[in-house]
């Protein structure tokens, strides 16, 4: 009698150690929208390719280290926004109120950061953006937000203003996007130019779904500028290179903001592509970054032979290797993560990373340039891979 008690006992006992196991392997929930539907959808691979990269490595190796007590493994939540700010906002909502995930990730563009900030702040959810940076968003200094990105557009503004100087520009044509983060970049810009002395010899913004940029096109060649500024995502940018080509825009800077560091546009455009210079500031193996190869190395085998997007897919990762080794430091208790994310210095691909409120104050705004078919970082110069380069003749 007392032996078979012993022993249902220790039956019982292994049963709950059983349950325990379980319930400390059950993967970390995470949640974010996507745009792969709507006038984003070309821009939401290289956001979401980061993250299925970034899922499989940390997998591979067992999980997320939480907090120096074991480890557990990543499981997505992910919904279509459908390139709508407002959606995105339902969906956050719902995957902390409904679906109950440990933790978020950004979605795709300051929009919808904009749009989720509220969400996330109402709910405590730590979220480290990506794609995307504001000066305005910046001012409100939201409590459990922070930008990966170095690309505010007022040090934007002066890292143009010096490279343009650099190379003796004296007068510029601006088109730009009325999208808020093209639009906030030429509030910054425009002063910033007139301190220098350079002239702007036309401007003309233009709505989201635009279909043909012809008519400013033949005007900017008529004004003959030394440099071409276009403030775009990857839809209209496409239209402006293929556009800028028909017209003969033969300016020798070239700017096209979001765009030519994905892959995709890099295939589309070719040898036309050479010289366009545009926002980002990495390139794969550089110095003071930390682990820009092997991501390198391992996107390209994932995604068959695919580059990632020098810009958004790096911002991307680097935004979850914080999120990583947040984790690893405090756990997955949300407000402590929140204050590792204010205090620690994080290494990155981008990197290394400490917040300066919301913001990344260790990164530098820059650029890259294609040159001959690979990307290089010409400014600043700290960080550049190769000089500025002039933007050649248009191929057939």
């Amino acid at each position: 009698m007392v032996k078979h008690l012993i022993i249902k006992t220790f039956v019982i006992l292994g049963m709950f150690g059983m349950a325990y196991s379980v319930q400390a392997a059950d993967p970390v929930k995470i949640g974010f929208s996507i745009p792969k539907t709507g006038m984003f959808a070309s821009a939401g691979p290289s956001q979401l390719n980061a993250y299925l990269l970034w899922q499989d490595l940390v997998n591979a190796k067992g999980g997320l280290d939480i907090g120096g007590k074991g480890r557990r493994k990543i499981e997505f939540v992910q919904y279509d926004d459908k390139s709508n700010p407002a959606q995105a906002a339902k969906i956050y909502e719902k995957l902390i109120t409904n679906d109950k995930v440990d933790l978020v990730v950004a979605p795709w563009g300051t929009p919808h950061h904009f749009a989720v900030a509220p969400v996330v702040e109402r709910h405590k959810f730590p979220l480290v953006g990506n794609t995307a940076a504001s000066v305005a968003l910046r001012k409100v200094k939201p409590g459990y937000l922070w930008f990966t990105s170095s690309m505010m557009p007022d040090n934007v503004a002066k890292a143009m203003t010096a490279m343009l100087k650099s190379r003796g520009v004296k007068s510029v044509a601006i088109l730009y996007n009325l999208l808020p983060f093209a639009s906030e970049n030429i509030q910054f810009l425009k002063p910033a130019l007139a301190k220098a002395g350079i002239k702007i010899h036309f401007e003309a913004k233009y709505p989201p779904d635009i279909k043909d940029m012809t008519g400013m096109l033949i005007k900017v060649k008529a004004k003959n500028p030394d440099a071409v500024l276009v403030h775009s995502y990857p839809g209209d940018s496409i239209l402006y290179m293929n556009q800028a080509r028909e017209v003969g825009i033969n300016a020798k800077t070239q700017y096209v903001m979001v765009g030519p560091a994905i892959g995709f546009f890099r295939g589309m455009f070719k040898s036309n592509l050479d010289g366009i210079i545009t926002m980002g500031s990495w390139a794969p193996g550089m110095k003071g970054t930390t682990g820009s190869q092997k991501f390198y190395t391992a996107y390209k085998k994932k995604f068959k032979g695919h580059e990632p997007d020098y810009l958004d897919t790096v911002e991307v990762y680097a935004s979850v290797q914080i999120l990583e080794q947040a984790i690893a430091k405090v756990g997955l208790n949300r407000e402590k993560i929140r204050n590792a994310i204010n205090t620690m210095t994080f290494k990155t691909i981008y990197g290394d990373v400490k917040f300066n409120g919301v913001q990344n104050g260790s990164t530098p705004s820059g650029f890259t340039q294609i040159q001959k078919g690979k990307i290089e970082v010409v400014w600043p110069k700290s960080r550049a891979t190769a000089p500025v380069a002039d933007k050649g003749a248009w191929a057939n």
